[in-house]
């Protein structure tokens, strides 16, 4: 493997190591035989997930251009059966159940949504120096990608995971300006999408209302919805700069601090390492993330350059989000940090995602 393949694949397992442990020291004290496999479910989910690296990485990344639209359909029909046969957990309506393990389909629309949008804004020939299909106005750069788009994330966001659903339209708006559309066309459409915002309030589920009020205000309830914002800002702050060490801090140990094996792992891991080891956890997913923006930069493949940018930023926007979300800088939407939350969907699509940008990076002079 060449070094920056070797680079990407260190940082990646790196940063699930450090997921392993802080997710065994917010659940080894709980009681259950399930909060005692949980760690051990987190291990089987890496391999498999490092399985899937090495097959993709050996690949041809260019079968996935192919293959677009029938993943596309893929996606939207297993989103369309959560809609009528999904798991239902804390509220929510995301998985589907296969024997002893949980499919969240969100998780794999998210990359395969950077796929198509991939394949639609090049062309199919590899020394095509074109983003753009010749002669397409603002109804094929702007509109119709985001009818493609708005369906996937319709479907989750009615799951309701508005978090995932919204994602996945900060993943066009980006692609959008990494294909080159006109500037006019991207803040045309910007502005036609904000004109509905201040109505959207009206539709919005009461605990999304209540996400919101709190994000703005986290002691507005206390001892509700905004319980678990201010029990993360506790733990983040308790973990000082070397942090309380492992095993050993409080808001996760004595479980004060709720899902934090999942979505907040990000404060377990900070209460227990502190800011040193939160800088640590930042510069890995700084690197990881920079390869991937390495390798779309010195691919000569608008296809595979889009599809590397693309990832690049669906990882970068989700690592973002959620840090943000445990610092309370942004409202609690539910996203996993990946590569660190419990989680086999999102541990998976991440490995499946990095398998990819070692495909490009493979082939990049094609």
């Amino acid at each position: 493997m060449k070094r920056n393949h070797i680079l990407l694949l260190t940082y990646a397992v790196l940063i699930v190591l450090m997921g392993i442990f802080s997710i065994y020291s917010s659940t080894y004290q709980k009681e259950g035989l399930f909060w005692q496999s949980v760690y051990q479910r987190q291990i089987i989910w890496a391999m498999a997930g490092l399985a899937l690296f090495f097959m993709l990485s050996f690949s041809n990344y260019r079968d996935l251009w192919d293959w677009t639209y029938f993943l596309y359909a893929a996606a939207v029909f297993f989103l369309l059966l959560v809609a009528i046969i999904g798991a239902t957990r804390l509220g929510a309506q995301r998985w589907l159940r296969f024997a002893w393990f949980n499919f969240q389909p969100s998780e794999f629309a998210k990359l395969i949504v950077v796929i198509f949008l991939s394949r639609y804004f090049s062309k199919k020939e590899a020394a095509n120096t074109a983003w753009l299909p010749a002669g397409s106005g603002l109804a094929g750069r702007v509109i119709l990608p985001f009818i493609f788009v708005a369906i996937p994330a319709l479907f989750i966001i009615e799951q309701p995971d508005l978090g995932s659903g919204m994602m996945i339209f900060l993943f066009f708006i980006a692609m959008l300006f990494l294909t080159n559309v006109k500037l006019k066309y991207i803040f045309s459409f910007l502005i036609v999408a904000a004109l509905p915002v201040p109505f959207l309030w009206h539709i919005l589920r009461d605990y999304q209302k209540e996400r919101l009020m709190v994000f703005l205000n986290p002691n507005i309830d206390p001892l509700g919805a905004g319980y678990t914002v201010i029990q993360s800002k506790i733990a983040i702050g308790s973990g000082g700069i070397l942090g309380k060490g492992w095993l050993a801090g409080t808001q996760s140990q004595l479980h004060f601090l709720p899902e934090s094996h999942t979505d907040f792992i990000f404060a377990t891991f900070i209460e227990q390492w502190g800011f040193a080891g939160g800088l640590v956890l930042l510069f890995l997913y700084y690197q990881l993330i920079r390869q991937g923006f390495i390798i779309a930069a010195n691919t000569n493949d608008y296809f595979g350059k889009s599809l590397a940018f693309g990832i690049s930023v669906m990882l970068g926007i989700q690592v973002f989000i959620n840090i943000a979300m445990n610092m309370g800088l942004a409202p609690v939407v539910g996203l996993p940090l990946p590569l660190m939350s419990y989680g086999g969907s999102s541990m998976v699509v991440t490995f499946i995602s990095l398998g990819i940008l070692v495909s490009i990076d493979r082939r990049r002079a094609v």
